[in-house]
Formats: structure tokens, sequence, C-alpha cells
């Protein structure tokens, strides 16, 4: 998540030490802060520092910059109403940080009290008020719907024992395994990370033996526990993770996954495998067909032809080698065939010929190489590089994904869902609140991009061509939908949003960019993820074979310059190390019933009719992601199962 002005975050034990330092730290990137405390005086104190920091930033908000609760975070009413206040008073939850604690100073079996206000306070501040800041904190993110992060502030002591205050060691370490068994709420978009820093020069890190401290290299600086939840917060792979802190080896993340080998019990292992004898085993063919380009045209059927070839063995030490089941069909495979994704003039393209047909496939491991461990035999696994359109594929085993079956609804969260999923989040840096506009929605990737905007909480504009696409849309929650055959998108944008658009997924190109351009509101952003008009005069008509002509967009830099517009070109290819994440992020929505897939319902049979399938993709009459099966009869038995 990136940390940016009008994002809110709510810090208990905000007041003083790590929690007041994070408060501030938080304020200067802009974000409006909730401190909750016990400490009325300081958290006033802390409110009127955090208002100071960020005044430039919230002149004209309708709300404070920070405000400050007081709440003891033992008593569960009161903190579940501290949430709500911050809910009512900034419009969401984005950041969470759990940082209250309490120091025991006598030894629990010196202590002849009840515990009262010694060692079972410091297990209920230090620990069931952590546990319940989480399970509010997570359902609120869950509830409205967009992404979230929370903080637990650990300690060193809860890594490893610590003899002079146990208990406060013993609630540590429950933070640590509590936050550590939470990585699967990522599945919901909210990341919960615990920071274990060493001793920190605060109130309560001075109450530590200083012998000890020095031992360990002397104290933390309070901005070196700042930077550490700064980048659990931002990185994105962060779920589960504990960040360990100290003077000695600076920023660790604990355990090393070499350790955790050592220990970890993988109740995952007897799934998988489950998964692997699902599937009929597979009988690796001496020969198998698949599309080769061997002419650079965008006439895809006349660039390509189909080949029988004869399968190459041993399999290599590191490769798999992968019955293909459904192959996803794309806008962009005239582009492939013309040799447009080669970085060389026509003659230098076509020193490269003849090349594979085809980007993304589900399938199953038939054989994997002798080196190859984290994938095995009878794996359904998905795979997003060239040469899909066939019936084998030799493929490295690292390039492979595994899925939970080889579904068509799978294909279509690959090209087409990754590129909705990521270009939203990085090209177009999307958030809540905001007018989104996706053309072609009711395409392979117009179908995620707009209901990806709707869960994020923002308001769908989508546009299409026809009654049964718009009936489509309206049924996956778009707000308003532009059918362009009996009505233009330029006076319906002009007349019913006056104040621009947010965000345009842009994916047609020609007249409907230069519309979208002119209706993006002031600081928006246009993503370009392709420019399908110009493929369908170039694939259908057989014009131009030259390739595409650029045009002129006179005026282009004045426009988005006087409105603080940005134009972003998006290539997933660019993005392949969130690929896995973002596949894994789709799959859960799917799985959870909070996002649909849509596979156009007109088949398509084996390798022979994929030329037939990237025709009737660009006819414009498909409706939602169109795939081929490569094996009808083997396509037939994973449906039975």
């Amino acid at each position: 998540m990136e940390l940016k002005p009008g994002l809110s975050a709510l810090v208990t034990g905000g007041a003083s030490g790590i929690g007041k330092a994070l408060c501030i730290a938080l304020s200067r990137k802009g974000l409006f802060v909730t401190v909750i405390d016990f400490s009325e005086e300081n958290g006033r104190e802390v409110v009127s520092v955090v208002q100071k920091e960020n005044k430039h930033i919230h002149q004209y908000a309708r709300v404070p910059s920070a405000i400050f609760i007081k709440c003891d975070v033992t008593n569960g009413d009161a903190l579940a109403a501290a949430f709500r206040k911050h809910v009512d008073t900034f419009g969401g939850l984005d950041i969470c940080i759990n940082c209250a604690g309490f120091v025991n100073k006598s030894l629990v079996y010196d202590d002849k009290s009840d515990g009262t206000s010694t060692w079972r306070r410091a297990v209920n501040v230090n620990l069931v008020a952590v546990i319940d800041g989480t399970r509010i904190a997570s359902q609120v993110m869950r509830s409205q719907k967009k992404p979230g992060v929370i903080i637990n502030i650990g300690s060193v002591a809860g890594i490893y024992p610590m003899s002079y205050e146990p208990v406060y060691s013993g609630t540590k370490g429950g933070v640590v395994m509590f936050t550590r068994s939470l990585a699967p709420l990522k599945r919901h978009g909210i990341r919960v990370n615990v920071l274990c820093p060493e001793f920190v020069q605060t109130n309560m890190g001075e109450q530590v033996n200083r012998v000890l401290v020095d031992a360990l290299g002397g104290f933390l600086k309070v901005e070196d526990v700042v930077n550490g939840a700064f980048e659990l917060i931002e990185d994105e792979s962060k779920a589960g993770a504990c960040l360990w802190i100290s003077k000695r080896k600076g920023m660790v993340y604990w355990p090393t996954s070499e350790i955790e080998k050592n220990y970890l019990v993988y109740s995952s292992k007897s799934k998988k495998e489950i998964v692997k004898n699902r599937f009929p085993s597979i009988q690796a063919p001496e020969y198998f067909q698949k599309i080769v380009v061997h002419t650079l045209s965008h006439n895809f059927r006349n660039a390509t032809r189909l080949e029988r070839v004869r399968l190459r063995l041993p399999i290599e030490p590191h490769s798999a080698l992968v019955k293909i089941i459904y192959a996803g069909v794309n806008a962009s495979d005239v582009n492939f065939s013309s040799g447009r994704y080669f970085r060389a003039n026509g003659k230098e393209a076509a020193s490269y010929l003849p090349f594979d047909a085809g980007f993304e496939a589900v399938g199953i491991v038939a054989s994997a190489g002798d080196l190859v461990k984290h994938i095995t035999v009878g794996t359904p696994v998905a795979l997003m590089t060239f040469g899909s359109y066939a019936e084998f594929m030799l493929i490295s085993a690292k390039s492979l994904i595994p899925v939970p079956r080889p579904d068509p609804e799978v294909v279509a969260m690959l090209t087409s869902g990754l590129t909705a999923s990521i270009a939203l989040e990085k090209a177009g840096q999307m958030t809540s609140g905001q007018v989104v506009l996706v053309t072609a929605a009711a395409g392979g990737t117009g179908q995620f991009a707009v209901q990806l905007a709707k869960l994020a909480g923002n308001k769908v504009v989508a546009t299409c061509g026809g009654e049964s696409k718009s009936t489509f849309l309206t049924s996956l929650g778009v707000d308003r939908v532009i059918n362009y055959r009996s009505e233009k998108i330029k006076d319906v944008l002009k007349k019913e949003f006056p104040r621009g658009v947010d965000i345009i997924y842009e994916s047609v190109g020609g007249e409907t960019f230069d519309v979208c351009l002119n209706a993006l509101a002031v600081y928006g952003r246009l993503i370009v993820i392709g420019m399908i008009s110009q493929e369908l005069c170039l694939s259908i008509k057989y014009q131009g074979e030259g390739g595409w002509k650029p045009q002129n967009y006179t005026g282009l830099c004045e426009k988005i310059l006087g409105k603080s517009q940005t134009v972003a070109g998006f290539f997933l290819i660019q993005y392949a190390h969130l690929w896995k994440d973002h596949l894994e992020k789709l799959l859960n929505l799917y799985a959870s019933g909070k996002l649909k897939v849509f596979v156009d319902p007109k088949k398509f049979m084996g390798v022979s009719s994929v030329a037939d399938a990237v025709e009737y993709l660009h006819s414009g009459r498909s409706v939602g992601k169109v795939v081929v099966c490569m094996d009808p009869s083997y396509g037939q038995t994973l449906a039975k199962l």
C-alpha cells in the first residue's frame, strides 16, 4: 500500500514512544490520524503536533487531520467505539497500528496480588487488546471491501525469552504467532504484519536494565522502527510477516525460509496429493499439434499454420511437459503474429520466424525434469508465455503457477484478469470514492476492470455496443452503461460527469481515446492497455499490412499539463513479478463469490479452431473471455471431476 495523502490510520498507544513517532510520521505523509491512548494530556499534545505537520496538506479538508480518543484498550466496548468514531470521521480505515503496551515492574513469581494491575494487566494490554484491535480492524476493512494493513507492535522479547520479564515476553510471543497465523487474510485484501524491535529509547525502553541494552548494541532510534513499519505497510508481498529490527543486524525477517523449513509442518501437503490424484494419468505423446507463425501479418489466419511436431525427449532437468487443456484468446494475438512484439524492424523481426503463437493457458503437468521439486506430475497449472496454442508444451518449471483447477475461468484471470488488476493498482493508482470509466467493458479484461473498481468502492461507468452487452454489464454492478450504438459516449460523459472521470481504463483507441482524454478530470489518469479499433481494422479487414499507423494527438501535452493529468501505457509482461500475488487475489475473490468470471459461450474445439477464435474475438460479438479447448475429450473429463 502506497502511503499517500487521503488515507487514514488509527494508532493505539499513540500518545507516547513508538506510537507517537508513528502518528507524526504518518501525518507527514498526509494521512488522517486517530490517536488512541489512556493519557488525555499526551494524546491531545500529539494531535496538536500532527495537525501542525500536515496543516498545509489538509487545509481545505472538511474533517480534522487528526483526532484523539481517550480509551483503555482492554475495554472491548470502548475500543470498538473508538474504531467506529474513526470510520465515522474519516469515512473508512486504511491502516491500523496496535501499539499500546504495558511492562510489569515485578517478576510474576514474586507477585502475591491477583495481578489486576500487574501481570494480568500486562496480558490484557499486550496481547488481548492486540487481538481485539486486529479483530475489529479486519472486520472494518472487510466490510468496506478495500485493501487494508494492520501492524502489530511486538518486541524482540517475543522472539527469544526475556527472563527479567517473562509475562511481557510471553505476551509479545503471543502477538508474533497470532500475527503470523493471519497470513491467509491477504486473500481478503488485508495484510497483518508484526514489527519486533529490540530496545528503543522511549519511557518504556528506559525501564530495561542498561547492561542488557548495551549488550545488544545500545538503543535503536525511533526512526528505525518507523522505517520498519513503513516497509511492512508498503511491501504488498508481506502478509503474516515478522520483521525483527536490531542494532546488530538491522532489519531481518524472522524466521528465515531455511529455518522455517526445519520445523514447519505444511498442512497443504495432503491436499497436494489429493489434487495430484484427481486428474487422469497423461501419456506423453510422440507427436502433438501446435500453431506456428510462419509469415508476419496482422491477418492471423494467413500468418499461421497448424503443424504436427515430434516431442523432444528427454525432458531437460529444470523443465516440465504440460498438457494444455484451455488456451486464452487475446486481441494482441494479431500484434504478435505481425512481429510487433519483437524489438526490431520488419526485416529483423522476420528473422525470428517461425515462432509459436498463443500467450496463456491452463493445463496439467504430464512430466517433470529430474531437478523440478516444487511442481509434481498431475499438478494443475497456469502459464503465461509464448506458445500456448498447442496440445502440449515444454516449459521451464519456474514459469508455471499452480492453480486449483485447469478451468477456462482461470484462463480468463491470466492476461485479462491480471491486466485489469495490476493496471488499476499500479498505473491507475485506484483507491475508493472515484469515478472509473472502462471502455469495451464487456470483453475479457473489461469484465474484471469493472468488478475490481466496484469492489474498491468506486462509481463505475462502462461502454459497450449492444443491448445484450449492456444487460451483462448491469449484472456486474456497473453504475452507468453507455451503449455507443444508441447514444454518444462524448455526450453522456459531458452531461452526466461534468467534473470529469478520475480513472479511465482504455482499450479501444482512435476516436474513443480522444473522447476519453477530453473527459479526464483534474489529476485524472488514463490507462492505455490496447487499441482494439486499430487491431480490428488490421486483422479483419486485412488493411494496413505494414502495421499500425502512428496518430497525431495535437495539443496532448498542453491538455495533460493544464490539468495535472497522466496518460499511462500498460504492458503486462513488464509486471511479471506481480503476477503470482495478483492471480492469488483474483482466485480468492472468485472462490469467495465476490468476483464473477464470464467465458464466452461460443465453443472452439481443438488446435485447428484457434484462427476461428481469434477472428471471432475481433468481430466484436464476444462477451467475456474467448477460450479454445485444446482437447475436447479431456475437457469433458475435467468437467465431470
